[in-house]
């Protein structure tokens, strides 16, 4: 079978768009920090090619795709041209160094899947990005062309949805649970002088305590946290409520009018209604103004945490208004 491109149209695409040089720098700084540490969190190489069966779907593809882009390798043991392709994919699994995890479906085994993915031949290649998947390519590849799809698609998952991959460390025991990363230093000090000032009404000073922390440790979770629920106060505390959501209302387009609205909804506990108006916003808006509002809805996704459920689902639907 020849090879056939099916998709990257829509990574293209969205790659052509301005970078969010914001986003790429603070996945970059996350990978950097984490390997500084040693390794925290990190998984062994052998980790990064699984094999994923019906079941297991839901949590080793979807749910994994909202920390790292996941490429699917649809194949079956008759398959002579996927007896050529998948060692190619695993090599370059482990070259990548977490940058996508390789996920391995005999098709023979998961017809499901197969349906669901509307595969008409193997082999196939699909990547799930933040829950949306994207078909890449079928049939035997070339390296070189394997390579280039793959580059586009680590940079649609940084810049775009903010997705730092996994770190690789090559002590660590295959199949370990990653362990939680360890702090870099003790910020006790300056945690406690960014509560107290945001005890006392002082939003620029806490800001400014989070980020010292940030400066030394940039993953800092609890910093992580800190910062962005007082830039987000900080953001609101001179808005007039009723102004902001009429103004919101009047002109659905208007790009600082959502977005104050949606700061607005989460400040008063409002989640899904503040990032479903964003992703609305998304659907209607181009170039740098699409782009602004994703990064917002980035940030309010670092608010809420990225362990709630309400965060997963709107980078799913994030992803079905992007691509």
């Amino acid at each position: 079978m020849q090879p056939r491109n099916m998709s990257m149209s829509g990574v293209v695409d969205l790659a052509a768009v301005k970078a969010a040089q914001e986003a790429k720098a603070k996945a970059e700084q996350a990978r950097a920090e984490a390997a500084r540490r040693g390794g925290g969190g990190a998984v062994s190489p052998a980790d990064l090619v699984i094999d994923v069966d019906e079941a297991g779907f839901e949590q080793d593809v979807l749910q994994r795709s909202a920390e790292v882009p996941v490429v699917i390798d649809f194949w079956a043991e008759w398959c002579e041209p996927c007896k050529q392709l998948s060692p190619v994919l695993e090599r370059l699994a482990v070259e990548y160094n977490g940058r996508f995890l390789l996920a391995k479906i005999d098709v023979d085994a998961n017809q499901m899947l197969m349906q669901q993915f509307g595969i008409q031949g193997i082999p196939a290649v699909f990547a799930v990005v933040a829950g949306q998947a994207l078909p890449l390519f079928q049939g035997a590849a070339g390296e070189a062309q394997i390579r280039q799809t793959l580059d586009q698609l680590v940079e649609v998952g940084e810049q775009r949805f903010g997705l730092t991959g996994l770190t690789v460390d090559p002590e660590a025991e295959p199949g370990a649970a990653p362990a939680a990363a360890p702090a870099a230093g003790p910020y006790d000090s300056l945690l406690n002088a960014a509560a107290q000032a945001l005890d006392a009404g002082d939003l620029a000073g806490a800001v400014q305590a989070y980020k010292n922390v940030l400066a030394d440790d940039p993953a800092h979770p609890e910093a992580k946290l800190g910062l962005a629920q007082a830039e987000l106060l900080q953001r609101v505390q001179d808005l007039d409520p009723q102004q902001a959501r009429r103004d919101a209302a009047e002109r659905p387009s208007d790009v600082p009018a959502q977005i104050a609205a949606a700061d607005l909804d989460l400040v008063g506990g409002h989640v899904e209604d503040a990032f479903g108006r964003l992703i609305d916003t998304v659907q209607r808006t181009v170039g740098d103004d699409r782009d602004t509002v994703r990064l917002r809805l980035l940030e309010l996704f670092e608010v809420v945490g990225a362990e709630d459920p309400r965060v997963a689902a709107a980078r799913r639907a994030l992803a079905r208004a992007l691509f």
